[in-house]
């Protein structure tokens, strides 16, 4: 193997193994979407499901399911428990993320409002899908709430990590 190719090897790993991590650290919440598979169970199977805003949902047997704060992982091995036994000797279950609940972008940007979120996402990247800085903002008294429900802002710059849920603002510069 060339140069080349040992180089792009090395960039899939480190991809893998980030994405591997974020979903092994990704805490579901109301407004993701996710689907789950029961391997050989159709009717166990679901395409996509909406967290409901009190981040659970009703499954096949099992009823109310909570899904609010756990990874994909822990939602898994809840879902296998609950199945195996009684229902299914060996259930191979798979959970995925189809989609991730909206961050929200104010304040003086071009076009303010939700964007669904996706891992990586900075509040630079945030501010582009919101269509860029109008000519009035600051480029510097930018604030967030974060997703974990507290009201209070903290001020961050624009390579600052955002969270699912979290709601950035962008102050009006005086100058």
């Amino acid at each position: 193997m060339n140069n080349l190719g040992i180089f792009l090897l090395g960039l899939l790993v480190t991809f893998s193994l980030k994405a591997a991590s974020f979903e092994e650290t990704y805490l579901l919440g109301p407004g993701d979407r996710i689907q789950i598979q029961v391997y050989g169970e159709e009717e166990l199977s679901i395409d996509e499901l909406l967290l409901s805003s009190s981040g659970t949902f009703d499954y096949p047997y099992l009823g109310l399911i909570t899904a609010k704060g756990k990874t994909p992982e822990q939602l898994r091995a809840e879902l296998h428990r609950g199945l195996k036994g009684d229902y299914l000797i060996a259930p191979k279950i798979r959970i995925n993320i189809v989609s991730f609940r909206q961050i929200y972008v104010n304040g003086e940007v071009k076009k303010p409002g939700g964007y669904e979120y996706k891992p990586g996402l900075t509040v630079d990247k945030a501010i582009a899908l919101a269509g860029g800085f109008t000519d009035r903002a600051s480029r510097t008294a930018i604030n967030i709430s974060p997703s974990s429900g507290s009201r209070e802002q903290r001020k961050v710059n624009l390579k600052q990590s955002v969270a699912p849920g979290d709601i950035i603002v962008i102050d009006q510069s005086f100058f």
